[in-house]
């Protein structure tokens, strides 16, 4: 367990590690961050969230609020190996810079709290790192709390994320007289000294001989049960060598089919060497990837991970500093040296990269160059976005951006003085270009500037920033949700001519549409049409026309969702059909059919997860049932009363102020996003002014 210093210009894709650090908010992201960079070396004094000195939480919202909302880069050495490391944020309303991130990264370090075990966000997260095939190992924190209980957070890992923990490490000590840990692949116990990051590494304890024995067994049964090589050594020799196990807890790893916990106190330094290794051992590296595909021309395409492939490679984040505009990229192959031409594969245009960075947090070291698997941040791209492929221009390539959340809560944004109003409209501009989440449009009933973001926090976050950032002075109103429209029964054999003769060429577009209700909040189109009736060209117009229509719906001109439009028959004219003329025809003939369709009003729901003494779960039932919520489950544990309802966000607006109110200041909750749920007719009227659903 060592650092090995300064990281060299380059490294080999087999000696990297590029993971994240995932997690509910306050479970100890930040803190095991900055121990690990201090471990390493990377840093010679350990900051502390509560003071705000923490290298990646550099942001002065973050260290007024002492939470992470932006992902942060940093790197650091260990052990031979160059580790990328993003800390990203807890909080449910941040949650796009981690899908950002972990679109990008090759494996995780999710972070767990010892006496909470597993926490709304953390399952989140958890779920997200699922979708986008990141292997993880589990990390269980803050031992050195009162109540803290590895085999319990074991537990709720096994119960509420449905994985088979392999847990490598057992305890020394409870609560406060938490002093080390026994690893048990290699059976030697680690010691802490007290008010020191030093340790040192001997047998283990005779107190816990036994115990260690027997878990060790037990992780040998567990990892033979998974892996085919183990189970043979193990039916032959009644046991598993150090080399079987470890060789096989990082191939579980990678499979997915296990995750290794360990644990520790990131606060109290206990645990972080331990850690690291165990990212070196079972995390992959980016040699371990399989190639990355992309589309060009056409057709599907592969890169390795190497660096003698030609260049390809994802932007994830985009800032803008005092030094200029940082584009984050992943370089998924080849090698990108400075001041090189790359190609900007969404617009076709070439751009010259002037400086290549290696990013610690707010800091920045420059390269000559970056290789496959590297993560970087380079200056000179005007145009690049997240999500942006950049590629060697002689080898174009497009890559699948990152996903982006659908905002759900809006605000009206306005300069406090009118001469400001021009460097408002560029601040907002700025903000939407560096987080995709945010969705700046112009109402055209009132003609005011709108901000969506995805809650009320991350609102109040970027208006601060324009505050700080620009130095406008903004006026923001109170928040509305985004509401949506769905089909609930649709139409069938809706046809729609569009023609138009004015002088000169004409418009000529016959289609016939069908409309049905899906049960997923998505648009699909299909067309049908057989005999070249509608050509291929005009069908692909006619969808285009559809998605213009879906813009408004019929009852309060929300967006709609959650429908199928099936082409299913047409006709053109020899000479006034065009690719105009029959979007024209699919978007009228969509919002005719809507019209004729039983549409209903969707809302945005979240999972309200409430943690309050015993004495006042009575009053927080009370007011989620004034609020519309549905309870779903409620558990008791050592005086908490833990309640989960799904509430509409609407009814959330204010809840803060109002739980501390009812449970003298010590309540808490949290929320996670639950998809969308029917409005009742009575609250329907009132939103769209009073018109019922049809």
């Amino acid at each position: 367990m060592r650092a090995n210093g300064r990281p060299r210009t380059t490294t080999s894709p087999a000696a990297v590690r590029n993971l994240g650090i995932l997690a509910h908010v306050d479970a100890g992201k930040t803190t095991i961050t900055e121990r690990i960079l201090f471990a390493t070396g990377a840093i010679h004094k350990r900051g502390e969230v509560h003071h705000g000195t923490t290298v990646t939480d550099y942001d002065p919202q973050e260290r007024d609020r002492g939470i992470t909302i932006f992902a942060a880069a940093v790197s650091c050495t260990w052990d031979g190996h160059h580790v990328n490391l993003i800390d990203t944020p807890g909080h449910v309303d941040f949650s796009d810079e981690v899908e950002r991130s972990l679109r990008v990264l090759d494996g995780a370090v999710a972070v767990f709290d010892a006496v909470a075990g597993v926490e709304p966000q953390s399952e989140t997260v958890w779920r997200q790192a699922d979708r986008h095939g990141v292997p993880r190992i589990a990390f269980v924190n803050k031992l050195d709390r009162a109540g803290a209980d590895l085999d319990t957070a074991v537990a709720s890992i096994r119960r509420r994320l449905g994985v088979v923990p392999l847990v490598v490490q057992l305890p020394i000590g409870r609560e406060d007289d938490f002093v080390g840990v026994v690893d048990l692949v290699t059976m030697r116990a680690l010691h802490w000294r007290a008010g020191s990051a030093d340790f040192r590494s001997g047998g283990v304890p005779e107190p816990l001989r036994e115990e260690a024995g027997r878990r060790r067994r037990l992780l040998e049964e567990t990892v033979a049960e998974l892996h085919a090589e183990a189970l043979e050594e193990f039916c032959a020799e009644s046991a598993l060598s150090d080399a079987t196990l470890a060789r096989a807890l990082r191939e579980l790893t990678l499979r997915g089919d296990g995750v290794v916990v360990l644990c520790g106190s990131a606060y109290r330094n206990r645990g972080i060497e331990p850690l690291l290794d165990a990212v070196v051992a079972y995390l992959p590296a980016p040699a371990d990837m399989p190639p990355v595909r992309g589309a060009s021309d056409g057709a599907e395409e592969e890169r390795a991970p190497d660096p003698a492939e030609p260049f390809a490679a994802l932007a994830f984040k985009v800032t803008a500093t005092t030094t200029g505009r940082l584009t984050y990229l992943r370089v998924y192959a080849g090698t990108l040296r400075k001041g090189a031409t790359v190609l900007d594969a969404a617009t076709g245009r070439t751009e010259r990269v002037g400086r290549i960075l290696r990013v610690q947090a707010d800091r920045h070291e420059d390269r000559e160059e970056a290789v496959a698997g590297d993560i970087v941040a380079v200056i000179g791209l005007k145009s690049a976005r997240a999500g942006t492929t950049l590629c060697a221009p002689g080898a174009p390539l497009v890559l699948e951006p990152p996903t982006v959340a659908e905002p759900v809560v809006s605000v009206a944004v306005e300069a406090r003085r009118n001469v400001d109003t021009g460097r408002l409209a560029s601040a907002l501009a700025r903000l939407a270009e560096e987080d995709p989440s945010l969705v700046v449009r112009s109402d055209p009933e009132t003609g005011q500037t709108v901000l969506s973001g995805l809650g009320e926090l991350h609102l109040e976050v970027a208006a601060e920033k324009i505050r700080r950032g620009h130095g406008v002075e903004v006026v923001v109103g109170r928040p509305q949700v985004s509401y949506r429209e769905t089909v609930v029964r649709g139409v069938t054999g809706l046809v729609h001519r569009h023609v138009k003769q004015d002088g000169g060429a004409g418009q000529f577009a016959h289609v016939v549409l069908d409309v049905e209700p899906l049960d997923e909040p998505v648009f699909e189109f299909r067309s049908t049409v057989v005999g070249g009736r509608v050509p291929q060209e005009y069908a692909r117009a006619v969808e285009a026309g559809c998605r213009d229509a879906l813009a408004e719906g019929p009852l309060g001109g929300y967006p709609v969702t959650g429908l199928r439009v099936t082409l299913t028959d047409g006709a053109t004219h020899s000479k006034d059909s065009s690719e105009m003329a029959f979007r024209a025809a699919g978007r009228f003939g969509l919002r005719e059919a809507l019209r004729l369709s039983t549409v209903e009003l969707l809302e945005p729901v979240v999972e309200v997860t409430v943690s309050v003494p015993e004495d006042g779960v009575g009053g927080v039932l009370g007011d989620l049932a004034a609020r519309r919520g549905r309870v779903s489950g409620q558990t008791s544990e050592a005086g908490t009363a833990v309640v989960t309802a799904a509430v509409p966000l609407a009814e959330l607006f204010g809840y803060a102020s109002r739980l501390r109110g009812r449970t003298q200041g010590r309540g808490v909750f949290t929320t996670r996003p639950a998809g969308l749920a029917p409005v009742p007719a009575s609250v329907a009227a009132s939103v769209t002014g009073g018109l019922p659903a049809r």
